[in-house]
């Protein structure tokens, strides 16, 4: 599916070349055409522009714009879209040290020869998220990658780009039941391989610390390969010991304060607990607080495992981690917007394994104490 602005930008040459429109007469004005086509004027200027660059239309300043003399011998004009680098959108919920950044890189990178790409932040609210949709297509994009906002959430947007068969990827979450290319980090394995871990370890009473908000395809899959892991080592899974009220890994919340509470009022609920399993970076940064708030230490009294952590060097902090592979998932992601927007629409769920990385914050548990003391 081509960009709005390059449908009527195609329409209104075929008019041209047909003599609908004859040497000298006006076509009609971005008003009209935004009005007939029911699109910002935004995108019929772009259409007539493009008529101009080519020749078959000349403008002038406050009487409109006009069939050029030459357009009888361009009618067999061939516009080479090959030589034209195309101009992609790239939609991300936000992003930081610990996810994204590496990502933008990555597809920064691998844009280069291919393509031109536009980035904008949704902050997970839906109605952003269209709206930003929105103002990309009128622009004229050829095609999206996309972090959608809410797994649940089927924009109106990118339904109708899936039906239409505009080129579009979806990274780091998926929609069930759509048929469309999605590509993320195996987030079941990546889930299974820390649960391992914490086991090896000795760890059989972790608390899971999920985002309050965990309807996304990302949290589910960690969620399912949690549970997995534990019942293949044939550990009962005790769901007493999991926390699913944590607001503030969504970028419009700011009350870490009440978040932390939580966790700190969670863990002396639970003083079994001698490991916190954080589905999300941020929560294991406030997990650490609520932690060190209750005089205990880490890895000593409680360890910490999460996904994604900011790069750091040997004098700080490190959190043992679930590296996902941003490199990779942008490549591929790219990758496959291009294979669409060069006619190849094959859909495609590719799942990309994560690494786990050994931090400060894990340890062997002890068997020989007793419950954390409060």
């Amino acid at each position: 599916m081509k960009s709005l602005y390059e449908q009527i930008y195609e329409s209104l040459k075929q008019d041209i070349i047909s003599a609908k429109y004859k040497v000298g007469d006006q076509v009609p004005s971005e008003k009209e055409l935004s009005e007939y086509f029911n699109v910002s004027t935004i995108t019929t200027k772009k259409a007539l522009e493009k008529l101009t660059h080519e020749g078959f239309v000349y403008r002038k300043r406050g009487k409109g714009t006009f069939v050029s003399k030459n357009t009888i011998d361009m009618k067999i004009v061939k516009h080479d879209v090959q030589t034209k680098k195309p101009l992609f959108g790239l939609i991300l919920t936000t992003f930081d040290d610990s996810f994204g950044n590496k990502l933008i890189a990555s597809l920064e990178e691998a844009s280069q020869d291919e393509c031109f790409i536009i980035l904008r932040r949704s902050l997970s609210i839906p109605n952003r998220e269209d709206k930003v949709i929105r103002e990309l297509l009128e622009y004229g994009i050829d095609g999206l990658i996309i972090s959608p906002a809410k797994a649940e959430h089927y924009s109106l947007e990118i339904l109708k780009m899936i039906v239409n068969q505009f080129p579009l990827v979806l990274i780091d979450r998926s929609f069930k039941g759509l048929a469309t290319t999605s590509v993320s980090t195996d987030n079941e394995q990546a889930a299974k391989m820390g649960i391992n871990h914490l086991l090896e370890l000795g760890h059989e009473n972790i608390g899971i610390l999920i985002p309050k908000d965990n309807g996304t395809t990302t949290i589910e899959d960690r969620i399912k390969g949690i549970v997995e892991a534990t019942a293949e080592k044939k550990v009962i899974v005790n769901r007493d010991l999991w926390c699913s009220d944590i607001k503030s890994p969504y970028p419009t919340h700011a009350d870490t304060k009440k978040d932390i509470e939580v966790i700190m009022n969670h863990i002396k609920k639970n003083r079994n607990i001698t490991a916190l399993f954080a589905l999300e970076y941020n929560i294991a940064v406030l997990a650490k607080q609520a932690v060190e708030q209750l005089k205990l230490k880490i890895p000593e009294d409680i360890s910490i495992l999460c996904f994604d952590s900011p790069p750091r060097n040997a004098l700080e902090w490190n959190f043992t981690h679930l590296q996902q592979n941003e490199e990779e998932i942008g490549r591929l992601a790219l990758n496959n917007l291009l294979e669409m927007y060069n006619g190849n629409f094959i859909i495609d769920d590719i799942r990309v394994s994560a690494t786990l990385i050994e931090g400060d914050t894990t340890i062997k548990n002890s068997f020989t104490r007793g419950p954390t003391k409060l």
